[in-house]
């Protein structure tokens, strides 16, 4: 078979309306690009000991008086890998265990005033990224851009913000 001739392996669905890359893909694609932007704001501001299941944990909301059960919902790791992760963390400084209130053996997870800087430095990278990408698409379709995310994250940010 002649070059020309040779077919290329081609995928189900290629070619046709509504073909890949679909949603996940697209998204998987930007949320690389902000979370290598993350890492490397958080590598430059010195704090080069954490690592990328570190900084899972910073993900909105903070964790702030949470359950590590629900720290490891949250971050999509199970029970024993994230508190495996919080003592890792606890380690370098970025989180700490507390007691409830009402006493007990309950503890949650907060963030060490290290932890608080590292959110800051996430935070204004995030703020700089999207302005970077309001610029690049311009401002109107980036709200409206942001307005379709959080329509379709809503059911669940309710979830996150409830535990």
């Amino acid at each position: 078979m002649s070059a020309s001739k040779k077919s290329r392996p081609r995928q189900r669905g290629a070619g046709v309306e509504g073909s890949p890359p679909f949603v996940g893909a697209l998204l998987r694609l930007c949320w690389r690009r902000v979370r290598d932007r993350m890492h490397e704001a958080v590598r430059v501001a010195g704090f080069t000991d954490l690592q990328d299941p570190h900084l899972s944990v910073f993900s909105y909301p903070l964790p702030d008086g949470v359950r590590p059960s629900a720290l490891a919902h949250r971050i999509g790791m199970s029970r024993q890998a994230t508190n495996y992760l919080i003592t890792q963390m606890e380690a370098l400084g970025y989180l700490e265990r507390r007691a409830t209130e009402g006493g007990g053996e309950r503890r949650l997870v907060h963030l060490t005033e290290r932890g608080w800087q590292v959110g800051e430095v996430i935070f204004a990278c995030l703020r700089d990224l999207q302005a970077e990408w309001a610029e690049a698409i311009g401002p109107e379709r980036f709200d409206d851009f942001m307005d379709v995310l959080r329509r379709l994250a809503a059911d669940e940010q309710q979830v996150l913000s409830s535990q």
